[in-house]
């Protein structure tokens, strides 16, 4: 009988580390063997915290990663920003395969993720959203993007989002980018009553953030053409939705031998 994967949580006690343990103790294959959390919560019972009962993995601060050593395969990490990076760098200096789903961290920091999956001689993932649905949007995005290069994206999150334009709006713009080429020049000099109401640029693809009380995780790609509006959308109402990406990044992060950014790389493993 093959042995469980050895899984460790990081962010146990937010509400998508809570998820993920939840997912973690229900999966036969899969054993939760450590958790990391907030300071308020260390010292309490993972499972307990986030409402799957006692499983007597004890929530530890993020100083402790690296002691999980040669006692864990895989370090999911759902902390937030620059802090969740360093932690997923702790745990691949020591052989421990980070599956990250922070977003808002400096672009230094993906880097020095990468030099640390090298270093110690581990895949890891870094996915900007685990929805399967998200994803296949970004591949949906770069298909059309080719056909029609007159594009923008809009995001709207939940208030409590610290971070915008949200990851998965940055992903979408560069690989929209990718797919089309040199942006087309705007029809007119516009010109901007109220600053930013045009949104953002990032690579060359117009963004758009919206944060208000009752939103969730949401995304609408504008495609423009000739008498014609193509419109690709995802909605996710739950954390629900991103749990089959978490497993499936979990399950098959041992296959790969560098860092990858996105879950599109292991959709047709």
């Amino acid at each position: 009988m093959t042995a469980p994967l050895r899984v460790a949580v990081s962010g146990a006690a937010g509400r998508m580390g809570r998820a993920v343990v939840r997912a973690v103790c229900q999966q036969p294959d899969l054993l939760l063997v450590a958790a990391f959390g907030r300071q308020r919560h260390l010292g309490e019972d993972a499972g307990k915290v986030a409402g799957a009962g006692a499983v007597g993995v004890p929530i530890q601060p993020a100083d402790a990663i690296p002691g999980l050593a040669g006692k864990a395969d895989v370090l999911v990490e759902f902390s937030v920003g620059d802090g969740a990076m360093q932690n997923a760098a702790r745990a691949a200096e020591v052989g421990v395969r980070p599956v990250v789903g922070a977003t808002g961290y400096a672009p230094a920091c993906l880097e020095t993720l990468r030099e640390a999956c090298a270093r110690g001689q581990v895949g890891g993932v870094v996915a900007p959203n685990f929805a399967l649905g998200a994803v296949l949007l970004m591949r949906f995005c770069e298909q059309a993007a080719r056909h029609f290069p007159h594009v923008e994206v809009v995001e709207l999150h939940h208030d409590h989002k610290r971070d915008a334009p949200s990851g998965t709006a940055l992903r979408t713009a560069e690989l929209i980018a990718r797919a089309r080429g040199e942006a087309p020049q705007p029809k007119v000099a516009e010109e901007e009553k109220v600053a930013g109401a045009r949104g953002g640029v990032h690579h060359g693809v117009r963004v758009h953030s919206v944060r208000l009380p009752g939103l969730v995780a949401h995304q609408e790609v504008l495609f423009g053409g000739p008498g014609q509006l193509l419109t690709l959308r995802h909605d996710a109402y739950s954390e629900d939705c991103f749990l089959p990406g978490v497993l499936l990044a979990v399950r098959r992060v041992a296959g790969l031998s560098e860092l990858v950014v996105g879950l599109d790389h292991l959709l047709d493993g």
